[in-house]
C-alpha cells in the first residue's frame, strides 16, 4: 500500500499555483512531442489535513463537468466527464480549468462562484456526516464554468479548474462508505447530472449545481438507489449515463453484474431478478415490476474493471477481472465481440471518437488496440513497466500535415500506468506493417510472404476471442514516454487545451498543448458556445479499478 504520508508531503512541494509549477526532484515540468512541448501549467489536489484513515483504499477516479449559464426554469448543464474508462466523453472538456494561462485565470470569483472573504470554513456534510468546505455558500451561485469532480478517500471534492487554487471549492464526507466512481451527464434534463457510486454498491444521483449552491449538512436532493446493497452488496466499480438515454444509466459491479437505471423512477430496488445459473455466461434479466433497476446484465465472472459507451450509445465495452473485452449492442443486448487480454486482468478501455477502434490496458502491460471492423486486435503497443490503468483517444489533435482530406486517419492516444509514466501514440492503420506467416517450422527470415492467419477473416459475430501471438499483430512504439507523478497514475483526460493527468493519490495535473500562449485569455463564456457535437469524446471516467497493493 502506498505511503499516503509520503505521498503528500512530496506532492505539496511540487503544487503549482499559475505559471509557478514546481516538479520534486526527478519530475520535468514538460515533457516534448514532435509537435512541441507540452507544459505543467497548474496542479489541482485536495487538503491533506481532510483525509480520513480509509485513504488509500480506494483508487481516484476524475470527472470534468462544465456547467453552462442557469436558464430561467431549470438548471442547464453539460460535461466533459471522463470513460473512463472510463472511458469521459464531452467536448466540454476542451475549458479544462481555462488552462491557457494563469494570467487570465486570476480574476476573483474562478467561475463565478463567491470566494470566501474571511476564509473560514463551513460544516458540510452528506448523509449526515461531517465534512469540511473552503468554500462559503452562496444561494444565489449560478455554478457557470467547469469543475473538477474527483474522490480520494472517503470524500469527494470539486475544484472549480477556472481558479488558480489547488485546493478544492467543496468536500463532502460520506460516512457509510467510501465514493469510488462517478460520472457526468452533458444532457441531463432535470438537474441530476452527477453521479457517485460507493464501495458498498449504493449509488446516489444529484444536481452539482445544488451541490455547489447549498450549505447544509446533508447531499441535497440525492436520489438513491441500490439502498444498503438491497440489490447487490458488491462494491460499485464503474457508472456511466448511457449517451441519448434520457436520463438512464447503468451501474457495473465487483460481482460482474451490470444494472441499468432510469433515474425518473423509483429508486428503492427492486431485488427479483432470477439466479445466475452459469457465472462464466452472459445474459439479461428484466425487472417484473416497474422499479429499478430496470434491467440486469451478467457480463461476466469476477469483477467487472471498466465500462465505456461508444458516442452514439449504440455500443458498450466493457473489460473484467477476466481479461476479457467485451462489446456489446447496448439496445438488442447482443455480444458483438471481443477478446482476451495477452495476460492477467484488462482494467481500462475507451472509444475513438468515430466508433472504429478500442483502446484496452491492463495487467499485462500493454495497450491493445480493437477494431470494431474487423472484430479483433489489429496492433499493441509496449512501453510501460507496469499495469496499464488508464487509455483515451485524443480527439482534439491532428496530424501536422494533415490536410482534412486524405484517407489516411491518424489517431494519437495516450496510456497512464502504474509505472506513473504517461505514454503518447500514433494510430496510422495505412502504415501499419502486418507480419507474414511464417513457414512451419522455418526461419523467420524465410516466410511465405502471406499475412499472419489472424488476418485471414474478420472474427465472427458474437465471439470472444483468444489472445492472437504477439507476433501475428503489428507492434507500436510510443511517441513519448514521460514520467509525470510520484505516484502510480489511475487515468487521463485530452483536452483541446490541456492534456490531465491525476494518480491514485489524488494529485491532479494540468498540461497545457504546444502553441498556446500563456497570457492566452481562457473565457468560459465564449468556449461554452462551442458545439457539443464532440461531446461523447472523451470517456468519463479515468481510473481503472484493481491494483497492485
Amino acid at each position: 500500500m502506498m505511503n499516503s504520508a509520503a505521498s503528500n508531503n512530496m506532492m505539496s512541494s511540487a503544487s503549482a499555483s499559475g505559471n509557478n509549477a514546481q516538479a520534486p526532484p526527478g519530475l520535468k515540468t514538460y515533457f516534448k512531442t514532435p509537435e512541441g512541448k507540452y507544459k505543467l501549467q497548474y496542479e489541482k489536489t485536495h487538503p491533506a489535513g481532510l483525509l480520513h484513515y480509509a485513504h488509500g483504499k480506494t483508487v481516484t477516479q476524475v470527472t470534468l463537468a462544465h456547467l453552462k449559464d442557469k436558464p430561467m426554469q431549470a438548471p442547464s448543464q453539460s460535461s466533459s466527464s471522463l470513460g473512463v474508462s472510463s472511458g469521459v466523453r464531452s467536448a466540454a472538456a476542451r475549458l479544462l480549468g481555462g488552462g491557457n494561462g494563469s494570467r487570465a485565470l486570476s480574476f476573483v470569483g474562478g467561475n463565478g462562484g463567491s470566494k470566501p472573504m474571511s476564509g473560514n470554513t463551513t460544516r458540510i456534510g452528506s448523509l449526515g456526516a461531517s465534512s469540511t468546505s473552503n468554500m462559503v455558500g452562496n444561494p444565489n451561485f449560478d455554478g457557470k464554468g467547469t469543475y473538477l469532480v474527483f474522490n480520494v478517500g472517503d470524500a469527494i471534492f470539486v475544484s472549480d479548474l477556472n481558479s488558480q487554487d489547488k485546493d478544492p471549492i467543496k468536500s463532502i464526507h460520506f460516512s457509510n462508505s467510501n465514493p469510488v466512481c462517478h460520472a457526468y451527464d452533458p444532457d441531463a434534463k432535470d438537474g441530476h447530472d452527477l453521479l457517485i457510486g460507493l464501495n458498498s454498491g449504493d449509488v446516489y444521483s444529484v444536481s452539482l449545481r445544488q451541490q455547489l449552491q447549498d450549505v447544509g449538512k446533508k447531499l441535497v436532493a440525492a436520489q438513491h438507489y441500490n439502498k444498503d446493497g438491497s440489490v447487490n452488496n458488491s462494491r460499485c466499480t464503474c457508472v456511466a449515463w448511457i449517451p441519448n438515454g434520457d436520463g438512464s444509466f447503468v451501474v457495473a459491479h465487483a460481482d460482474g453484474n451490470m444494472y441499468i437505471y432510469e433515474k425518473n423512477k423509483d429508486g428503492s430496488g427492486d431485488p427479483s431478478f432470477p439466479v445466475i445459473k452459469d457465472q462464466t455466461q452472459f445474459s439479461v434479466s428484466h425487472a417484473r415490476y416497474s422499479k429499478n433497476p430496470v434491467a440486469r446484465w451478467h457480463i461476466c465472472q469476477g469483477s467487472i474493471n471498466g465500462i465505456a459507451f461508444s458516442a452514439d450509445g449504440a455500443y458498450i465495452a466493457t473489460v473484467g477481472r477476466d481479461g476479457y473485452l467485451r462489446v456489446f449492442d447496448y439496445k438488442n443486448e447482443q455480444l458483438i465481440c471481443g477478446g482476451k487480454s495477452y495476460y492477467g486482468a484488462l482494467l481500462c478501455c475507451a472509444w475513438s471518437k468515430d466508433g472504429k477502434y478500442i483502446l484496452t490496458g491492463g495487467e499485462d502491460d500493454l495497450v491493445q488496440v480493437w477494431s470494431m471492423e474487423e472484430r479483433k486486435i489489429v496492433a499493441w503497443g509496449e512501453g510501460h513497466n507496469s499495469w496499464v490503468s488508464g487509455v483515451a483517444f485524443d480527439s482534439y489533435w491532428s496530424a501536422p500535415s494533415s490536410d482534412g482530406v486524405s484517407e489516411n486517419v491518424v489517431y494519437r492516444f495516450g496510456s497512464v500506468g502504474q509505472d506513473t509514466q504517461l505514454l503518447l501514440w500514433d494510430l496510422e492503420m495505412e502504415e501499419l506493417v502486418v507480419p507474414v506467416r511464417r513457414a512451419p517450422g522455418g526461419s523467420p527470415t524465410f516466410s511465405t510472404g502471406s499475412q499472419s492467419a489472424h488476418w485471414d477473416n474478420a472474427c465472427p459475430v458474437g465471439t470472444l476471442q483468444p489472445a492472437p501471438s504477439m507476433r501475428d499483430v503489428p507492434k507500436l512504439s510510443p511517441l513519448v514516454a514521460h514520467r509525470v507523478h510520484t505516484e502510480p497514475l489511475s487515468g487521463l483526460i485530452f483536452t483541446q487545451e490541456s492534456v490531465l493527468t491525476v494518480c491514485r493519490e489524488g494529485h491532479i495535473k494540468i498540461w497545457m498543448r504546444p502553441g498556446l500562449p500563456e497570457s492566452q485569455s481562457s473565457n468560459s463564456d465564449s468556449l461554452s458556445s462551442t458545439s457539443l457535437k464532440e461531446k461523447h469524446s472523451i470517456s468519463g471516467k479515468v481510473a481503472g479499478s484493481s491494483y497492485k497493493q
